[in-house]
Formats: structure tokens, sequence, C-alpha cells
């Protein structure tokens, strides 16, 4: 039987008196470690303590006195759903039916290799219709079906947000700082969802969730944990402090829950041995709003009647308070599982995104550092955790982990199926931006050199964030490495400070207002309106019918260098429309705190079936399309999606998407991109065959030459578009080519028919 509401364990319903511990001079370690730590700090003495019996609350109070309130949030609780999911698969035979011990890349490629990467606040449906309905169309299905797109990734569509006394409070961010297991009425309902799945699966596609599993938002189980109820303190990273230490806190004002820290009040802290004090970076990081990864709540009334401050750690937003995965209750591991076999199991979906899964470990090392924070051996232990755990139930995930390229490669050895392209994706955005494949190449071959295939990558065109140009493989743990470019040898911190500089002189004002930066993670663009930038377009209204054919060549470009590797290929409405960024104008709230990437996610209507609507139903404006509509562009030959539905046929024929990637060449001119892989399909002689990708990344006609060790000698050269023979390999293991501007070939090579051996004349009869 359930506890009831507010009860507490025995030992903490009487008042004990405190033991007393033997004073010592030896110094232990701990005091080394934090030099001004007090002695009541000590693990030992904080597992002693009394309480102080409950009023009787006020029935409209929302605080930890009201049995009321506590009852209503433990209702909404993700942790208490999590125990019932829990409990129904507990001892099932359906447990143990599927390997999950080691990620399998191309088991999940070959369930589904081309997404559709949703945002639900920004897609424009019918009147009256929710957005899962909306993507439960069996009409959207079908054209996707005819595009050749097989997944939909929906986003995050659950319960997000905080609650402030009786009251739900918005998103902080796009719905990333989920509050409920249960789907926020404003997406829809769990039937929808489960409807889409069906339809999904009756078109052979199938639908991708998403997890978080690094934070929550601030919903009833933080307001719990805050009120010291049970085992919810143990889900998050927080710390209370005593009264006679409120001084260092900053005052709270009261139309807010908590403060965030400054860097003087974190090191005070973190001194007296509180916290861990600076992290590795600050995500997010903005003067005067998040100066720090700490914040400090106002007075909270406990369930015992105590009124707390607590100091909790947040990656991102103050709104997202993150899940401490290596606390004694194990509440915070058990809440996110929880989640993920509700999504698997109930929802119906086949897969699910970790999103903000590198930050799943922080420790103290040294004095003087800062916290280990990012590539902790316990986010990889807690990735194990979640990844076998859909595997074991018959799904896969991919992961958002924008680290190192070891740091992807050593998590994805035993995590998630998948990984996000952060690799590539600033190096394609920044080869088109110059008209230079270098540092693409350089991406590409450091990628391979260091155990990280393509097809364990989902390779995307735009999602929902910014253009992510952080660089951190280079910009940190191999900012002193040497790597040559450019005919001279840069450091990988100078070269990532380079390859930024460049992307933001190319891609923002003065060159083009419409493209903002964002904070120092990188540029809030489409891939629209990235590449009117790379073309002159200064401003919105420079942008013309007589321009879109231009700027749907380079769209297609870029959806081909995706699309023509190993992995899978995900894109987004706003590519599938060809969207524009918003006048920032029109967003000026939303962007007010600096949170530029609003900009980028103007609202879309895919079929159509809102022509007269200006924005979604949750309030976003509606971008400037330059491409129309799905079923239109379906009835013209040269419209964005028919020619994506061509390269994609190309795709799916010769199933590139779970190929090796054998070489990336040096090129004949700086514009030019040579991916070689190696087929799974095996050739007449019983060998792979040879595949090429060749890209022009410039807006002008190539002449070049494509040349590559990996090229058997006397191969023909065929254009997979038409069959058509175009070169033969010489001696030299190369072929001219010419490509034009934003041209893309999809190559096979035919190996030549092996010389018949020369007939030997018989033997002259020898005389007897």
């Amino acid at each position: 039987m359930d506890e009831p509401v507010g009860a507490r364990d025995a030992s903490t319903d009487a008042t004990e008196p405190e033991t007393v511990e033997p004073e010592t001079t030896e110094i232990t370690y701990d005091e080394q470690l934090y030099p001004a730590r007090p002695r009541r700090l000590r693990p030992r003495a904080n597992l002693r303590g009394g309480s102080i019996r409950r009023n009787v609350a006020d029935p409209r109070a929302a605080n930890g006195l009201n049995p009321a309130y506590v009852q209503w949030l433990v209702g909404q609780s993700m942790l208490k759903d999590a125990d019932v999911l829990s409990r129904q698969l507990s001892g099932s035979p359906s447990m143990w039916r599927n390997p999950y011990a080691r990620p399998d890349a191309r088991r999940a490629v070959s369930t589904s290799d081309v997404w559709f990467t949703a945002y639900p606040i920004s897609l424009i449906t019918r009147q009256d219709q929710s957005f899962l309905a909306a993507l439960a169309d069996p009409e959207l299905w079908k054209v996707f079906q005819r595009i050749g797109i097989t997944g939909v990734h929906t986003g995050p569509v659950k319960r997000a947000g905080g609650i402030r006394g009786w009251q739900e409070t918005p998103s902080v961010d796009g719905h990333f700082d989920r509050i409920g297991t249960q789907i926020d009425p404003v997406f829809g309902d769990e039937q929808t969802f489960q409807r889409m799945t069906d339809v999904a699966e009756e078109h052979g596609g199938s639908v991708i969730d998403d997890i978080v599993p690094g934070h929550t938002g601030k919903g009833a189980d933080f307001r719990l944990a805050e009120m010291a109820y049970k085992d919810y303190p143990g889900i998050y990273h927080m710390v209370e402090i005593p009264p006679d230490e409120w001084h260092l806190l900053p005052e709270v004002p009261e139309h807010r829950d908590s403060v965030n820290l400054d860097a003087a009040t974190e090191a005070a802290l973190a001194e007296r041995g509180y916290i861990i004090g600076e992290l590795q970076r600050v995500i997010f990081y903005a003067p005067g709003v998040k100066e720090t990864n700490w914040s400090a709540t106002a007075p909270v009334v406990g369930t015992d009647g105590v009124t707390r401050r607590w100091v909790y750690l947040h990656y991102f937003k103050e709104g997202q308070p993150s899940v401490n995965w290596l606390d004694p209750t194990f509440s915070g591991m058990r809440l996110v599982i929880g989640d993920a076999l509700h999504g698997l199991g109930d929802l119906g979906h086949s897969a699910l995104r970790l999103y903000a899964n590198r930050l799943l470990g922080v420790e103290k090392i040294a004095e003087g550092l800062p916290a280990w924070s990012e590539g902790h051996p316990l986010s990889h232990a807690a990735n194990h955790v979640i990844a076998g755990m859909v595997r074991k139930v018959g799904g896969f995930t991919f992961q958002e982990l924008n680290l190192t390229i070891e740091d992807i490669r050593d998590t994805g050895a035993v995590g998630a199926d998948l990984s996000y392209d952060f690799i590539n994706r600033p190096a394609y955005h920044h080869a088109l931006a110059t008209g230079d494949t270098e540092f693409l190449r350089l991406t590409l071959r450091t990628s391979l050199e260091l155990g990280v295939e393509p097809v364990s990558l989902v390779h995307g065109l735009q999602n929902h964030d910014e253009l992510t140009y952080e660089l951190v493989h280079w910009a940190t743990l191999h900012k002193d490495d040497l790597y040559p470019f450019r005919y001279q040898e840069l450091s990988g911190g100078e070269l990532a400070e380079l390859i930024r500089s460049e992307l933001v002189q190319a891609l923002t004002a003065p060159a083009a207002e419409f493209n903002l930066v964002f904070t120092t993670n990188g540029i809030a663009c489409t891939t629209a309106s990235l590449i009117a930038a790379t073309q002159g377009h200064a401003t919105l209204d420079s942008i013309t019918e007589d321009d879109v054919p231009r700027i749907r060549d380079a769209h297609l470009l870029l959806a081909a260098f995706n699309a023509w590797q190993p992995g899978v290929f995900a894109l987004s409405g706003w590519d599938l429309l060809g969207s524009l960024t918003l006048p920032r104008g029109e967003v000026a709230d939303l962007i007010a705190d600096g949170d530029t990437r609003w900009v980028e996610r103007g609202a879309h209507d895919l079929l159509g079936v809102a022509p007269e609507t200006e924005r979604s139903a949750s309030g976003m404006p509606r971008a400037r399309s330059l491409y129309g509509t799905l079923p239109e562009q379906l009835k013209r030959r040269d419209s964005f999606a028919s020619r994506l539905r061509g390269l994609l046929r190309i795709r799916s024929r010769y199933g590139i998407a779970t190929a090796r990637q054998i070489d990336v060449p040096d090129v004949a001119h700086p514009g030019m991109l040579v991916l070689v892989h190696q087929l799974e399909t095996l050739d007449d002689h019983g060998l792979p065959i040879v595949q090429l990708t060749v890209l022009n990344m410039t807006g002008d006609a190539v002449d070049g030459t494509v040349r590559s060790d990996a090229l058997p000698l006397g191969a023909t050269v065929v254009d997979a578009s038409n069959d058509r023979d175009i070169a033969v390999v010489d001696n030299l293991s190369s072929f001219p080519l010419r490509i034009g501007p934003y041209g893309a070939r999809f190559l096979l090579l035919r190996r030549p028919e092996p010389e018949p051996e020369p007939e030997r004349d018989a033997p002259l009869a020898q005389p007897r």
C-alpha cells in the first residue's frame, strides 16, 4: 500500500538528541580537498538530524504543510509514474527477447534511415487540429512515403515548463524542460500519439521520441524535492544551505523562485564545501542572466515544517535543474528510465533521442581547477544503462553529443546506437560559405581515423537548434595539437577560432542581418537563410523569386552531402519548404533574454491545410517559404521536394545508408569534395561495389580530377542517375570529371572483366 502523503520514516517522526562526534585534530582528505569545510558538513554528521512536526495546514496553501497540495504534486510526479511503470514490466518475458549489451548502428539505420525532424510549436495544422493529429494524418504519410521519408522524430511533446503554487508555468526551452510523462494537451493526447505510430507503420515508417536524461523542468518533482519529500531531493544535484549561511545567498525577488549565483558566490559556497563550484564551461552564458551553473532557491517550507533554501545545479537554464545519476536513492535514474519505458511501451515509438546526455556526471577533481563535468565516466555508465534498457525492450537510441570525437566514439561504444553529426555539420556549412572543402575534409578524415564511422551518425540539415560551431574537438582536448591548414600549421584552438570567425563574418550582420549569433554556441539560421547569406543577400527583402532556383540548388547539394553517405539523413519542415528566418521584430519578446534561436523556428504548413493562417497554434509567426507546400512541389519536377525524391531513391536503391566510408581523398579543386564508399552489395566478381559521392561546393562549374588509391584500375565510372558510362579509371587511379554549379554526382565503379588467359599450344609429340 502506498504511504500516506506527507508520511515520513519513523526515525524522523520523533526528535532524537543529536549525537556529538568526538573532535579530532587529524587533517582529513576532505579537509585537504576543501580547506574551509566545516566539520558539521562531514557525511557522518549529515546522517544525524531531527525534525519538526507539521502544523495544521491552510487548505489553500501551496506549501509542504498542506497535505492536499503535496498529494496534488505527487499525482503529477514523473518519479511516481516511473515507479508504477517499472512494476508493470518487471518479471515480464518481453524483457529478455532482445540483445541489448552493445550498440548496433546498422540495425538502427536499417529500421529507419531518412527522418523528418518535427518541431511541435512550429507546425501549422488545420483549425482545431492538434500537432499529433497532424502527424497522424495519412495524407502526410503518403507524401512522406512518396518522397522517401521513413521516420518522424516528433520532438518533445510531453508536459514541460514548471509549477508555481497551483499554477503551471510555460516552458523555458522549447519543451526540453519536461515535467510529466503525460502528453501536453497543447499537442494532443496519448491516444493520438498511438494512432500516429499505427499510421506510420502502415506507410512503412516509424516514430522517434525524446527523453531528457540530464534535467527536468521545475515541475512537481522539483517542488517536492524543495520540500524535502521522501526520495525527491535525490533526483537533483541540490544542496541544503543551513540558515546561518543564508547571508551567502542572493535575495530572491518576490516574483521569482530562484536566482542564479554570480562567480563570487559560487566560489564562496565551494570554499565552504557546499558545492563543487565552477564547471568546465557555462552553457548559455549571459551576463546578469546566467553567470554560473548554480542557482539558489527562495525559502521553501517542507513537508516536515522546516523552511529550507537550496542551491541546485543546472547546466542549461535556471528552470532546468540537473538530474543526479549517482544519488543513493537512485531517484533520478528511476525517473528517466520510467519516462523512456512509457514512450516505448505505452506510446509505441521505436526509438528515442537522448537529449543533453553528455552531462550526467560531475565531480570535484582538485583545488583551483574547474569540476569535471564533461566526458565523465558516469555519463558513459548512465548512457549504457539507458541505451541498454531501450534495446532490451526492442528500440534504439541516438544522442546529441557535442564533445570531442573520442568522447563520441567512447560513449557510442557502450551507449546510444547513433550520434548526431556535430563533427561535420559546421564544417559543411563552412565549405559552402567559403567555397573551400579543406576543413570539411579534415573533419571527415579525423572522424574516420579516430574510429567514428559515418554509419553511426545522424547527418542533419536544420533542426530546432542553432548552427553549432563550438568545434569542441579542436577547441578543447586538441587545442594545442597542430594541424596542416592552408599551407601552414595551426593549433586546434587557432583552427577553431578561425573557422568560427569566418562563419560569423560570412553568415551574420553586416553580411546578412537576418542570421543572428546565439551566445557562444553558434548562429541562429535556417538552411535556406544560411545559403542566402553565402550568395550575397544582406536582407530578407533582397531575396526574390528569381533567386529561389540558385538557393534551391545549393540546398539540394547540402542534402546530397548528408544523404549520400552512410548513416541516417535528417531534415526538417523548414528544409522541405525552404523557410527563411523570421524578422527579429516578430519574435522580439522571445529573443529578449538572448535566445536568438527563435528567429529560425518560424511556423510552416507542410500540406497547405491553412493557407490564411499566420501563426501556429502555439503562436509562432509563419515563416516565408521559398519552395511552397509539399503537394504543390510534387506537381513540379524541378521543385526541391521532387528532386529530393530522386536523390533519396538513389540512396535507397544502392543501400548507401549502411555502406562503409573508405577514403576522403585530396581534390584538384578546393570547392570539390569526394567521398569513397564500399557498398554492402557485391559485384559480379564477388567484391563490394565502390561508390563515389562527388560534390561541388561552389556556384561555378568545376573541371577537376577525381583520384583515390581506393579506385580499381580500369574500372568504368557510371553515373547512377542515368546509368551512363562517363569515364574510366586510369593507371594513376584517377579520372576527369566536370561538375556543374552546386552539383552532386553519385558514381559507381564497374570493375573490368579479367583478361582471359592466353591459350597454350599443345606440346609436340615426342618420337619413340
